[in-house]
């Protein structure tokens, strides 16, 4: 599965964008590429899989966070480390074979 995004940031329902990318991530591990800040492109292999994911102490798994639909954190599967990235920056979602 290959997604390429070519719309302009202001353009963007960034919640609807939010919620697809997430429900994807849910469901394996992909490529993320994107746009840093600092401009630089970076693709990051992730995840939201919870097979994928270590183990979480009990207090943080019930903690609640507000949703910001502007940004995603996922697991970063390279890095294996909690990494976040900005959704209106993300150019193309590859699904990793697996």
């Amino acid at each position: 599965m290959l997604i390429e995004y070519n719309t302009a940031a202001e353009d963007l329902d960034l919640d609807s964008r939010n919620r697809e990318i997430r429900t994807m991530l849910y469901d394996g591990a992909y490529e993320i590429t994107f746009t840093k800040l600092n401009g630089d492109v970076r693709t990051m292999p992730c995840t939201l899989d919870h097979k994928l994911l270590p183990p979480q102490p009990l207090k943080e798994f019930h903690e609640t966070r507000l949703h910001k639909p502007e940004t995603l954190s996922v697991w970063c599967l390279d890095r294996a480390e909690w990494r976040s990235f900005r959704v209106a920056n993300v150019t193309r979602i590859v699904k990793l074979q697996g």
